[in-house]
């Protein structure tokens, strides 16, 4: 089978380079073409087969209306997207294969299954706690893999991401409650991405971090999911699709 020939968008950005090393270190994939802001989307991507996006939030419904018009694989890794965004991604997903993850990294995706596996067995004694770091020049906050894992407690809790959520504590906000999930995002260096969720009960506590120390370790992901999608009926998929993590 033919090298996938990959469009890789954001190409100027820390993670469109890292993405352009990965490709450069598997001979299963080549990065047929890359653009940024103001090149030509539908000529570069028209040269291509998938797309791998870590661009901005604002050009996102642009190609996805772009993949779907020229029918390629997408693969989107762009956080920061508002919720009609996300529901112009699943909306595609009816009519090209998409693989759409807050994080691509093999690392996180199994911390989130873990975070899954704990919050079932543990149980709601524990008090739930999200705190995540990441470099000075990271504009949105909580990052798109911390906000999975509030999702993801919040699921196995029955609890709700909008309304029992608390981003940070201010002030005489009294006792913490049972019905929340703490959200704590902390800036600062060139950290790439440190996640952990606790869990914390009278006389004990269950921690569960992972630290990122290369964007090589999300690209590289990334890239795997691209290849995977090659062949796969359209749908809305993410990585614990493509790491066979689901149903576990």
């Amino acid at each position: 089978m033919s090298a996938l020939k990959l469009l890789i968008t954001g190409c100027r950005g820390r993670m469109g380079q890292a993405v352009a090393a990965a490709v450069a270190e598997d001979s299963e994939v080549v990065a047929e073409r890359q653009i940024d802001a103001g090149d030509d989307l539908t000529a570069n991507l028209a040269a291509c087969e998938a797309v791998v996006d870590f661009s901005h939030h604002s050009f996102t419904r642009t190609l996805v209306d772009a993949c779907v018009a020229q029918n390629k694989l997408l693969v989107v890794g762009t956080t920061g997207l508002d919720a009609e965004t996300e529901a112009h991604i699943r909306d595609a997903s009816a009519i090209i294969p998409v693989v759409f993850a807050p994080n691509f990294s093999v690392g996180v995706n199994t911390l989130f299954w873990l975070a899954r596996k704990a919050a079932e067995i543990l149980g709601t004694e524990f008090d739930l706690e999200v705190v995540e770091m990441h470099h000075n020049k990271k504009i949105d906050s909580p990052s798109g893999t911390a906000r999975r894992l509030g999702e993801i407690l919040c699921e196995v809790s029955e609890l709700s991401y909008q309304n029992d959520v608390r981003h940070g504590r201010l002030g005489n906000v009294g006792a913490r409650t049972k019905r929340e999930v703490g959200m704590h995002a902390v800036r600062g260096g060139d950290v790439v991405g440190d996640h952990t969720v606790i869990f914390a009960a009278q006389g004990e506590r269950v921690e569960l971090t992972h630290k990122a120390s290369s964007r090589l370790t999300f690209a590289g992901g990334a890239v795997r999911a691209a290849k995977w999608l090659r062949g796969r009926a359209p749908a809305l998929y993410d990585m614990e699709d493509v790491l066979k993590l689901r149903g576990r």
